[in-house]
């Protein structure tokens, strides 16, 4: 007999264990008539019923056990194969993983800093917004914001970033700006993280330290990730409260101004994480003393009156 389809395969063995259509079907990110046509087309392949519906719940069949005892057993194996395959992928060099606007505008632009000490050590940079166990081996430190640091066993603060009100010189043109509160005027990009991590300084808050209200209507645009919000303000669209520490290439190419240095700090600190096992790797603890060490450095750059 012929080989069923992965598929077939794949859609039977997540319903066998979930037990209904519509758990298997969230789980494989298809619609439940997906995974009833697959099962159906692995029941015709196979000349056999699989499947009992009872209600929205399913039952294995006695030739379903069968199959679902075999089939599980070889997308276990499967499983394995790919651990296998990212833990040897994680041997061979430094794994860090850190959140997608840290990736994107701090540590990604760092690290050739640390290349340039040590060209022949190995490092895997990995934008991660979901923390990531760092006992499984698929990860040696990790970058991290506020209490989300709390989960790991092994954790040290960064640094506590500040934010400046940043926008693109196109943006003003030829115009003047004769007060801080006259920058409010201007589109606003709001940033609005998820909520597990503590609220980052809001324009509200800023307006009032300047003696200023905010117009909700030049107030509307909210993005999720800092990096987004800060390449919007480099393309033109209005002004952001950008971390200092995510903004320093920008400040240096002129592709961002600060017409007002009027900063807030966030209300958390960036944290450092890591598995005890990350300091046996070659450069580890290297690895773990630069971050440290660079971390200290934008914490004096960020704070007031030093801009970078």
């Amino acid at each position: 007999m012929a080989m069923p389809p992965l598929n077939a395969l794949q859609a039977f063995e997540a319903v066998g264990r979930c037990a209904t259509m519509s758990t298997a079907a969230k789980e494989l990110g298809v619609t439940p008539s997906a995974i009833s046509q697959q099962v159906r087309k692995l029941e015709g392949h196979l000349g056999v019923t699989l499947l009992e519906r009872i209600g929205r719940r399913v039952e294995l069949t006695s030739w379903g056990v069968i199959l679902h005892k075999e089939v599980a057993k070889g997308f276990r194996q499967l499983n394995h194969s790919v651990d296998v395959l990212e833990r040897a992928r994680s041997q061979t060099g430094i794994v860090l993983t850190a959140l997608s606007s840290v990736v994107n505008k701090w540590i990604g632009r760092k690290i050739f800093e640390w290349q340039a000490l040590y060209p022949e050590a190995n490092v895997r940079i990995i934008g991660k917004d979901d923390e990531p166990s760092l006992s499984d081996g698929q990860s040696d430190f990790r970058i991290t914001y506020g209490k989300r640091a709390e989960v790991h066993a092994h954790f040290a603060p960064l640094y506590t970033d500040w934010v400046v009100p940043a926008c693109s010189p196109r943006l003003l043109g030829a115009r003047t700006l004769s007060t801080a509160a006259d920058l409010l005027k201007f589109p606003l990009l709001n940033i609005e993280w998820e909520s597990h991590y503590s609220r980052p300084p809001q324009w509200s808050e800023w307006a009032q330290l300047v003696g200023a209200t905010v117009n909700e209507k030049l107030s509307s645009l909210f993005f999720a990730l800092s990096s987004n919000a800060i390449d919007a303000a480099v393309n033109g669209h209005g002004f952001v409260l950008a971390q200092v520490s995510m903004i320093e290439d920008e400040l240096r190419a002129g592709t961002l101004v600060v017409p007002f240095d009027i900063r807030l700090p966030l209300p958390e600190s960036y944290y450092l994480a890591w598995d005890r096992s990350a300091f046996e790797k070659p450069y580890g603890r290297e690895f773990h003393m630069w971050v440290m060490g660079i971390a200290k450095k934008q914490s004096v750059a960020s704070s007031p009156n030093r801009m970078a």
